[in-house]
């Protein structure tokens, strides 16, 4: 897997920081019990709930690079959206507990 951009920008002012960054995503991203595809896709959900929509974006083209069609992608979206804003939901009970 390439570097991805934003750790690779990190390589001219922190040699240390970047070899850290890139053994750390290789780790995330190598060879494991998760498939690539998998790993992706939670990377996209994880990318729309934080609000990184450059990431998510790059993420979607990724995933559409491996085979993965827009209704999966679609889904996984409406997985985060139901997940992040049941969270919230929960969290507006507490507006009533005396």
């Amino acid at each position: 897997m390439n570097t991805l951009p934003f750790i690779e920008a990190i390589k001219a002012r922190d040699e240390k920081f970047y070899k850290l960054m890139k053994d750390l995503q290789d780790l995330v991203y190598g060879e494991s019990s998760l498939d690539a595809k998998t790993k992706w896709m939670i990377s996209l959900a994880v990318d729309a709930a934080v609000g990184a929509k450059d990431g998510v974006k790059a993420i979607a083209n990724t995933l559409r690079q491996m085979g993965v069609t827009d209704e999966q992608i679609n889904e996984v979206l409406r997985i985060t959206y139901f997940t992040k804003a049941n969270s919230t939901l929960v969290t507006s009970l507490a507006a009533f507990e005396k």
